[in-house]
């Protein structure tokens, strides 16, 4: 039974890893996949997805107006052996967008792999991971850990001089330049850097 599937984290957890695995494992068995990546995300060039180890694979640009159902319906007939959909940083899909991929795997019997954060610099759910924790069939969490040695959940932005803010634009593309995974706790008191062991104890590593 095909199913739609959110792997979410905070940053630097692998998700852009995973997914190229993934996708690479349905190629090694000769069935083709498609992979989406979000146009404003332009880090590593424009349709294609980079992980931080090196591994990179072309994608298709999706912007808010792109139906990704018709997409695929489109490619399938020219391409009947398209067994998987994948979507890097799948926090940036828009509400409809996700109803669509969810459409994929209830009507085409396509499984849909979607990847992405769960919350902003500001601790708030982005559209596409509101919606994919909502409708997704499976939800896993892919875990990293704060500077702490704690898991992180949140993430901190950075400015240009190096310190945690909470303003500005909702949506800012950005590396370890601009963000920062932390656990709540050090997202609340918006410290990025190793504490001090003689002022503070360091939480024991996340299970």
């Amino acid at each position: 039974m095909a199913k739609l599937y959110f792997y979410f984290s905070s940053m630097n957890a692998g998700k852009s890893t995973l997914l190229l695995q993934s996708s690479y494992n349905y190629q090694e068995r000769g069935m083709a996949t498609i992979i989406f990546t979000p146009a404003i995300d332009d880090r590593y060039g424009t349709s294609k997805v980079a992980s931080r180890i090196g591994l990179k694979s072309a994608a298709v640009s999706f912007d808010e107006d792109m139906n990704l159902l018709e997409y695929v319906k489109a490619s399938l007939k020219e391409n009947p052996k398209i067994k998987c959909i994948l979507v890097d940083e799948a926090q940036f899909l828009s509400k409809e967008q996700v109803r669509q991929l969810s459409d994929i795997p209830d009507f085409l019997k396509i499984p849909v792999l979607c990847y992405g954060l769960r919350t902003n610099f500001r601790g708030e759910l982005f559209t596409g991971s509101q919606y994919l924790l909502a409708w997704a069939d499976e939800l896993t969490e892919i875990k990293t850990i704060c500077h702490c040695g704690s898991k992180a959940t949140m993430v901190l932005r950075i400015d240009e001089n190096n310190q945690v803010t909470d303003e500005g634009e909702n949506i800012l593309i950005g590396g370890n330049d601009r963000y920062a995974s932390t656990c709540r706790k050090h997202h609340k008191l918006k410290i990025v850097e190793r504490c001090d062991s003689s002022t503070e104890k360091l939480a024991e590593p996340a299970e």
